[in-house]
């Protein structure tokens, strides 16, 4: 008799799986070879412990995954799956319980030229140099000052 499971479950419903393959799985890291080297640097941590790529998640977990630009994912484990699913499915898997993204700045990029304009003379380059360093963190620069005879 075969085992009735919902199909991308490879029967792992209330058992474990690895927790690469699990964050692959629910679309939250692009490649399992993702999943596997962010376990191997660090930024996978399962009920506040960091893991290995072979540690078993099962429903309940808290796992968190720190992505790019520092931006962390928390999510409870709903359901166990082994197979990629889609993203439709895979969001019934797991509780995001993760912080909103920063806003992204309303800061038009500076020294953006029309196309065919051909090279930036030195007068070009040092306006957006200037544009550049006012719209830096760390704000303005200030030219030397000058002494005339």
């Amino acid at each position: 008799m075969a085992s009735e499971t919902s199909p991308g479950t490879g029967g792992a419903d209330g058992g474990t799986v690895r927790v690469d393959a699990w964050i692959w799985s629910v679309r939250l890291v692009k490649t399992r070879s993702a999943g596997a080297a962010a376990c191997k640097g660090g930024h996978v941590r399962v009920n506040g412990d960091r893991v290995k790529p072979a540690y078993g998640v099962k429903p309940g977990d808290e796992v968190r995954l720190r992505q790019a630009e520092g931006r962390e994912r928390v999510v409870i484990v709903k359901r166990v799956i082994r197979k990629r699913v889609g993203a439709p499915v895979a969001v019934e898997c797991y509780v995001d319980n993760s912080p909103p993204p920063p806003p992204r700045e309303a800061i038009a990029p500076a020294g953006i030229r029309n196309r065919g304009t051909g090279r930036p003379t030195k007068r070009d380059r040092r306006d957006m140099d200037r544009l550049r360093a006012l719209n830096s963190r760390t704000g303005p620069t200030q030219p030397p000052v000058r002494e005339t005879d």
